[in-house]
């Protein structure tokens, strides 16, 4: 008699245990998930509404350009002297300063040969076995 007594009572917290569990669970992920996100896309929205001619930005491809135009839905983008293309917004992921773009576009390819070369002649020097 005196265990389904301490069943009953073991029972009756477990159930208030479950409720609580069931509870929190949306409130984490409502903190842990969703609310970041909704953040992010507001954040996003900011920039893509105040882009504006002359910004220098990166697309989602990674391609750095000058915006020349911007309409509703889209912005002209020059990627290169004399070349322009049309993207939508969304395409825009970020503004980035002169000097970023300037960093990620200079790549020296005599640089990059140079050092292809002395990689050669260091395996034909090495005798083979």
């Amino acid at each position: 008699m005196g265990d389904s007594m301490f069943l009953a009572q073991q029972s009756g917290g477990s159930g208030v245990f479950n409720l609580i569990l069931l509870l929190a669970i949306p409130v984490v992920f409502y903190l842990l998930l969703i609310r970041p996100q909704n953040k992010r896309r507001r954040e996003q929205m900011q920039m893509q509404s105040s882009l504006r001619p002359g910004v220098r930005v990166m697309t989602t491809s990674g391609m750095y350009a000058e915006v020349t135009e911007v309409d509703d839905d889209g912005v002209v983008l020059e990627i290169a002297p004399g070349v322009r293309v049309r993207f939508v917004k969304a395409a825009v992921m970020n503004i980035v300063s002169d000097d970023d773009a300037k960093g990620g576009d200079a790549v020296d390819l005599d640089k990059d040969a140079d050092a292809d070369a002395a990689e050669d002649e260091q395996k034909a020097d090495k005798p083979s076995a």
